[in-house]
């Protein structure tokens, strides 16, 4: 997901064939996040954007180009609207808690049509080799790297203990945050997120060092 290095798959100059694009790459990411990566065809695009098939393949050459045209496109639209915000929160443990809430709030509110995007398209394509595989593993490092990141500023800062490992720690914040997407997605029970939340926060108590805070989840 964060990727200081990564390229925006919808380009910024504005300009009608370039908003074309982006309104097909924003249908591409809710058809995705519902129906995976590989039930997203040129076909299936033509149908709900009304489009010609002739006309999307001016914009993707083939289905592979266009799955990872949206898992980019879904790359930028999280670090525009969740990521990169969240980083205005003061260092240390209360930025990390702002980037663990503004996930949860992501995925609970349903920015994309089937929930998190990236939760969806992991599980497809775990045990799938190829270009598309590859990328979405890059993503979800990414992201995991930027949680431990983080968590290890906290602890340089004095936030954290000692004893916090911020390696196992973004892999537990990772996996609550997935899970309760999982959960919420298959039962519809909003009660996984305050859950996840509650769950984030006592693991953050047990390794927060005497005297830090950290905000609210």
């Amino acid at each position: 997901m964060p990727s200081s290095s990564a390229s925006p798959a919808i380009p910024l100059t504005p300009g009608k064939g370039i908003l074309t694009r982006q309104a097909i790459l924003q249908e591409a990411m809710d058809l995705a996040s519902v129906n995976g990566l590989e039930g997203l065809t040129i076909g299936s695009l033509a149908v709900a954007t009304g489009m010609s098939k002739s006309g999307l393949f001016a914009h993707f050459g083939s289905k592979e180009e266009l799955q990872l045209a949206t898992v980019q496109a879904a790359r930028a639209a999280f670090q525009e609207r969740v990521f990169l915000p969240a980083l205005k929160a003061p260092r240390g443990l209360k930025r990390l808690c702002a980037v663990i809430a503004a996930w949860l709030d992501y995925a609970e509110r349903e920015m994309f049509r089937g929930g998190c995007f990236f939760a969806a398209v992991s599980v497809e394509f775990d045990g799938r080799p190829g270009p598309v595989r590859d990328l979405v593993a890059a993503c979800m490092m990414d992201w995991r790297g930027s949680l431990t990141r983080l968590a290890r500023e906290a602890k340089d800062m004095g936030e954290l203990s000692r004893g916090a490992d911020p390696e196992q720690l973004a892999f537990e914040f990772d996996a609550l945050s997935m899970g309760a997407n999982g959960t919420y997605q298959l039962h519809r029970d909003h009660r996984a997120f305050a859950m996840a939340r509650r769950a984030v926060k006592e693991r953050l108590k047990t390794f927060s060092a005497p005297g830090a805070r950290f905000s609210p989840l």
